[in-house]
């Protein structure tokens, strides 16, 4: 028989176990959530006025949280994923669907993220967005020469040891299925060989395969060329006017990272409390300012500077999202062989 902790608390990146002692279970949330994806001051704020108590935990990758969230350690109530795990656990029943008569707040997200959001949850009924955007790429107009408009840049020797990829199995294939004119979903293993044939024959070109860091190393001047996810552009650009950030013409990836609340939550009152905080138009705008990712909340839209608005990162145009794809869940024997090509590709 499993034994449950009761949980870990990250606080300011500090990590504790909680005990017994000092904690209620009927007056707590365990929130589990990504790395850096929502600002400390938020929580404080939450529990005072509330008075409920916040147990967050951090991951660093989707498939790592579903790991945890699977192993069935900890009861998680609230959690923060990306869209292909949300829709597998919902799909396994591991999601309780949202009262949203207790989350008026909710009225606040935009309409085309609650359409985006049915491909992985069709009825709207068990998540709630809170950061979305794309994968692009991230590139140094002074270093790059040559308009950028296609992935094949990610693949060009001219800037051999200069090119930052994710480490991240699904988006480092989505510039490969792309340009080749396949679904970034495709669970047929010839595409997937033939992207892989390509991943491989890039892997002397990259100086890194990295998860959180890429923007960073493009701030410096340290490469040329990173793929990102699109919330990375604003913070860059802001540190280096000469970053700029495209989704290639071929298409890519849009994604929604979402909140849902978990079969095991102990309580779903206090879960939807916190969701609708969330969704205020003042606690929005923290987190909005926190790590400028593209925020769902249309009445905050309306009220930010242009040159948020007006950047195609935050808020890509129709055409753009028109050519794009959200991530599905895929089959156990897919992941299986992902899997196995990515460890080809990094020589792991």
């Amino acid at each position: 028989m499993k034994h449950k902790l009761l949980i870990v608390s990250v606080i300011s990146g500090s990590l504790f176990l909680l005990g017994g002692c000092g904690y209620n279970k009927n007056n707590s949330l365990v929130v589990f959530n990504y790395g850096d994806y929502l600002d400390p001051s938020i929580i404080d704020s939450f529990e005072k006025e509330t008075g409920i108590k916040i147990l967050y935990e951090e991951y660093q990758s989707p498939e790592e949280m579903y790991m945890k969230y699977k192993a069935d350690i900890v009861d998680y109530d609230v959690i923060c994923s990306s869209d292909y795990i949300l829709e597998k656990l919902r799909t396994e029943d591991e999601l309780l669907p949202i009262n949203f008569d207790n989350i008026p707040n909710a009225a606040n997200v935009d309409e085309h993220l609650w359409e985006f959001s049915k491909t992985f949850d069709p009825e709207n009924k068990y998540t709630i967005p809170h950061y979305w955007g794309t994968l692009g790429i991230l590139y140094n107009t002074r270093l790059v020469d040559e308009k950028v408009d296609s992935w094949d840049i990610l693949f060009n020797p001219k800037y051999s040891g200069q090119i930052i990829m994710e480490n991240s199995v699904r988006d480092s294939f989505v510039p490969a299925l792309k340009m080749l004119g396949y679904s970034i979903n495709t669970d047929n293993t010839d595409e997937l060989d033939e992207a892989e044939k390509i991943l491989i024959e890039q892997r002397p070109m990259v100086q890194a395969y990295l998860l959180d860091s890429a923007r960073d190393e493009m701030i410096a001047e340290n490469a040329a060329i990173a793929l990102v996810y699109s919330g990375e552009a604003p913070y860059a650009t802001e540190y280096n006017d000469d970053l700029a950030y495209v989704v290639p013409k071929e298409g890519s990836n849009v994604w929604v990272d979402s909140w849902a609340v978990t079969k095991d939550c102990k309580n779903t009152e206090n879960a939807e409390k916190f969701l609708n905080y969330l969704l205020r138009v003042d606690i929005s705008k923290i987190s909005f300012e926190y790590n400028h990712y593209g925020t769902p909340n249309k009445k905050l839209a309306e009220i930010l500077p242009a040159k948020y608005t007006e950047d195609p990162a935050l808020f890509p145009p129709s055409a753009v999202l028109d050519n794009c794809e959200i991530f599905r869940s895929l089959d156990r024997g897919t992941q299986d062989y992902y899997s196995k090509l990515w460890k080809e590709i990094k020589l792991d």
